[in-house]
Order: C-alpha cells, then sequence, then structure tokens
C-alpha cells in the first residue's frame, strides 16, 4: 500500500511538503497513547534476538533513525512506536534559524536517493530544551545532534556546540558532534586538525563537567564520506586523544556517481543507496584502523536487511537510516530486521554483535 502511495500520490507532492506532514501526523499520533499503540502492534519488529548492551543503555536491534528526520523533537513516542532502537533529533543550534530558501530537498527516485539542502533549520535549543522537559516517556535512546548557527564564524564555532551541549545535556543519551554536513557554508573545515583539535577538546571537557561523579555520555563525531584516507586518519588520532566515544559514518555526499534522475544537479547533499558503498568502505577502514578502539554508527544507503549486515560486518556496531525510512515507509524497520534476523538464522548467529567485523 505504502509503496502505491509513494508513486501515484506521495512521488507528485513537493519533498519537503510531503516531509512536514509525516511529521505533523507522527506528532498528533505521538500524543495519544492509543495511536501509539496501534502503530506499534502494526509496525514494531518482533525480535527474536538478545538485545545490543552499549554505553551502559540498552538497544533492542541495530537499526535506528539518523539526524535530520525530527529535527526539533516532534515525533519521538510515534518513531519509538514504528520500531527504531534509538532515534536522533536534530541538528539543533543554538539560535533559532529558517536554514536555506526553499526548494531545498529533492527525491531522486530512481537512485533511491535524496538530495537536500536544508542548511540546518531548527528551532533552537531552548525550544528543544523545553519540548524534552514535557515530552512523554520514551524508553529508547535518544541522540541530540550539535551544529552551529549559519552567522556563527568558525572561530567561534566551539562556543555554539558547547551553548547547545548546555542546554540539551540532561536530555540526551548520547551527543553527535555534526561537522560534516554540506550545507552550512564552511562547516566541514572543522573536521580539519586546526579546528577540531580545539573543537573536541572544549567538548570532552564540558561532557566530563556535566557528568560529575556520573557515568560520561558518549560524545561521537560525524564524518563526510568525502574525506581523503588521511583526513580520516586525522580524524581518528584526535577522537582517541580527546576520549571520544565513536564514529558515525557517514554523513551525505556532494559526490554524483551515475545518477539517473532529473534531480542530480541540485545542489546539496547526497544520500541514499549511491552512499551505500562508500560509507561501507569507510566504516570497514574505521575498524580497521582504531583496533575497536571508536565505537562505529553505520549510516548510508541502509533499505533492506542485507543492507543493514553489510555495514555490521564492515565494523558498525549500530546503524542509522533516514533515507530507506522514506522511501519503504512505516514498516521499514520491520522488514529490515526480518530480512537480518532470517539472514543470522542461515548464518547459525544468534546475537547481533557476532555480525561485527565478520569475514
Amino acid at each position: 500500500m505504502y509503496d502505491s502511495l509513494y508513486k501515484h500520490l506521495f512521488s507528485r507532492i513537493d519533498a519537503e511538503q510531503i516531509h512536514q506532514l509525516s511529521v505533523n501526523l507522527l506528532a498528533g499520533a505521538g500524543q495519544f497513547a492509543p495511536a501509539c499503540s496501534i502503530l506499534s502492534n502494526t509496525f514494531s519488529p518482533k525480535t527474536s534476538c538478545p538485545p545490543i548492551k552499549l554505553w551502559g543503555k540498552t538497544f533492542a536491534h541495530p537499526l535506528g533513525l539518523a539526524g535530520g528526520f525530527d529535527k526539533d523533537a516532534r515525533c519521538l513516542p510515534a518513531l519509538q512506536s514504528l520500531g527504531f532502537s534509538f532515534i536522533e533529533v536534530g541538528t539543533v543550534t543554538p539560535q533559532p534559524q529558517p536554514g536555506n530558501p526553499m526548494p531545498r530537498l529533492f527525491r531522486l527516485t530512481e537512485d533511491q536517493a535524496l538530495i537536500n539542502r536544508m542548511g540546518f533549520p531548527s528551532a533552537g535549543a531552548a525550544v528543544l530544551a523545553e519540548r524534552l522537559k514535557s515530552q512523554p516517556h520514551v524508553d529508547v535512546p535518544l541522540f541530540i545532534s550539535l551544529g552551529k548557527n549559519k552567522a556563527t564564524t568558525l572561530t567561534d564555532a566551539v562556543q555554539d556546540y558547547i551553548a547547545v551541549l548546555n542546554s540539551l545535556y540532561p536530555y540526551g543519551d548520547a551527543f553527535v558532534v555534526n561537522i560534516s554536513s554540506p550545507n552550512t557554508p564552511d562547516l566541514r573545515k572543522l573536521q580539519t586538525r586546526e579546528y577540531l583539535s580545539d573543537l573536541l577538546g572544549q567538548l570532552a571537557q564540558t561532557m566530563k563537567s556535566f557528568a560529575g561523579n556520573a557515568s560520561l555520555k558518549p560524545l561521537l563525531v560525524k564524518i563526510a564520506p568525502d574525506l581523503e584516507w588521511s583526513e580520516i586518519d586525522d580524524i581518528l588520532e584526535l577522537s582517541l586523544q580527546f576520549g571520544i566515544a565513536g564514529i558515525i559514518a557517514t554523513n551525505t555526499t556532494l559526490q554524483r556517481p551515475q545518477l539517473k534522475s532529473t534531480h542530480q544537479t541540485e545542489t546539496g547533499g547526497l544520500s541514499g543507496q549511491p552512499l551505500r558503498q562508500r560509507s561501507t568502505e569507510i566504516i570497514r577502514y574505521i575498524h580497521e584502523h582504531t583496533e575497536k578502539k571508536l565505537t562505529i554508527i553505520g549510516v548510508g544507503g541502509i533499505f533492506t536487511g542485507d543492507d543493514v549486515w553489510e555495514k555490521l560486518s564492515a565494523g558498525a556496531t549500530l546503524v542509522q537510516a533516514y533515507t530507506g525510512f522514506i522511501y519503504k515507509g512505516p514498516a521499514f524497520v520491520k522488514q529490515a530486521l526480518a530480512q537480518l534476523e532470517a539472514r543470522m538464522k542461515q548464518s547459525g548467529i544468534s546475537h547481533y554483535e557476532d555480525i561485527i567485523g565478520i569475514k
């Protein structure tokens, strides 16, 4: 049914309009327990494998929702009901900002991809703090993506990241340093050693001061797929130096590999199937070069259980999806987990962790 609706209705309407409609519907459903129960009973996966224990938290399975879908944390109860094992909100900026001019989101249906140039539209950290403070209880781990305002210079960027962290630290289970979106001018320069050493050093120190005597919450770095291997080496070295918990690999790409859609020339970050191979290559590289000292969360081109298997076998512990969710609809998690566990059964594997780095 969803495939038919997408083909004959959703694909004919502006991509961002459909996205906002989806967010509004999920936000409304999340306010009513019976609606969440219906969503859960219909779409939530029934997993047979033991959950993943990581950072003192329980992940029912490896598949979570990537940042960018629920930027302002409006849909958490409904998204949990759809079966995601963890949810990333944001990217959140200190002050509200509208993002880039529309149109800024494009479907590349022939390529099973999206191009976005959203530019961190955000209600701002204060609004998110109030919303999360009054949010109905959500049982899955919540990741919060930290960003900077467009007008903030790179030399002052660290203060923006700390400001968001200061506002939202009580509400997140993990925090993501987004320095890899291609849609905020010069943001990706923060991935270079020149800026990254100071940024990670100050954020790590801030996290320690917030934690006090409690367990330190994980801080993750989200990287671009367009980096050279030497640039990735610098990020890994600094991440290990400053006690970063893990790497999210990867954000969207500026490359345009053999696309078919008429939207292929639109500027912005490309996500979906064309990104799958490159993100997996980077996951494998990180896994092989850090001796398992950094947890990897894999993102890029996850549509099926086989795609989840590919990311885990390359070295990821968890995975995130966004574009696959858009194309596959509300049954996405249930279908992908069923496919993954069928493959696990065929391979004689009963624990998700046993797939990690498997040859």
